[in-house]
């Protein structure tokens, strides 16, 4: 940045002073404001500040596999690069057959799909067991009622 020092206006009076911009032309201070962080499509993150001004600060990379299929497993919804699937190709999002960044959605890989149909099929078989439960208990009550009469 350069600053260019204007001291042509400049006066010195006796007694006590105190050198005082008249004017200026910037914008006043401001930090970063962490509720009002932005991305776009292509993964362009922007920062907007206290003082109103907005500033791209970066940009996410996004990369694709020749085969996506022969990445390495490495966590919960984490893979790692292997031989079989070649190495990244990295770019910005939306180029190159790279998808778009969509903010404040989820993605369908944060489900871990195996996981969930385990726990539905563990939860039918549940219920379906407390059906089978409450319909023994009507027989049994009902044998009951009839041995009384």
């Amino acid at each position: 940045m350069t600053v260019m020092m204007n001291f042509e206006t400049l006066t010195q009076y006796a007694g006590e002073s105190t050198l005082q911009a008249t004017n200026g032309d910037g914008y006043p201070a401001g930090t970063l404001d962490m509720s009002k962080l932005t991305i776009d499509q292509s993964g362009i993150i922007t920062a907007t500040f206290t003082n109103g001004k907005s500033k791209s600060l970066g940009q996410v990379a996004s990369a694709v596999f020749n085969n996506p299929g022969g990445l390495t497993k490495a966590g919960e919804n984490l893979y790692a690069k292997s031989n079989n699937s070649g190495d990244p190709q990295i770019g910005t999002g939306g180029s190159g057959g790279r998808g778009t960044f969509t903010a404040g959605s989820l993605e369908m890989s944060n489900v871990d799909l195996a996981q969930q149909f385990s726990d539905m099929i563990i939860t039918q078989r549940g219920f379906q067991a407390n059906s089978k439960i409450i319909t023994t208990t009507d027989e049994m009550l009902e044998l009951l009622a009839n041995l009384k009469r």
